[in-house]
């Protein structure tokens, strides 16, 4: 399980709510993990209201929050 304080203390040159976002898709695409713990609340100042939702969105690929991410498979027509 990958905790949320911990990608903070160990990522402490992010300066806001959207490059922690990268980050953490950062940090879930390059481990085993499936589960994040939401342990603390970031302090940015651009920290939204919904944050919790945008945070699991960023370590679970959903790109209907994040607004992004397009995986394409063999079977794709391009």
């Amino acid at each position: 399980m990958i905790y949320l304080s911990e990608v903070l203390i160990q990522n402490a040159q992010v300066n806001s709510f959207e490059e922690l976002c990268q980050v953490i898709t950062a940090v879930a695409q390059g481990s085993n993990e499936f589960h994040l713990k939401i342990d603390i609340k970031p302090n940015y100042s651009d920290t939204p209201g919904d944050w919790e939702d945008k945070i699991e969105a960023a370590f679970s690929g959903v790109s209907s929050i994040m607004g992004r991410r397009i995986i394409q498979t063999e079977d794709d027509d391009y």
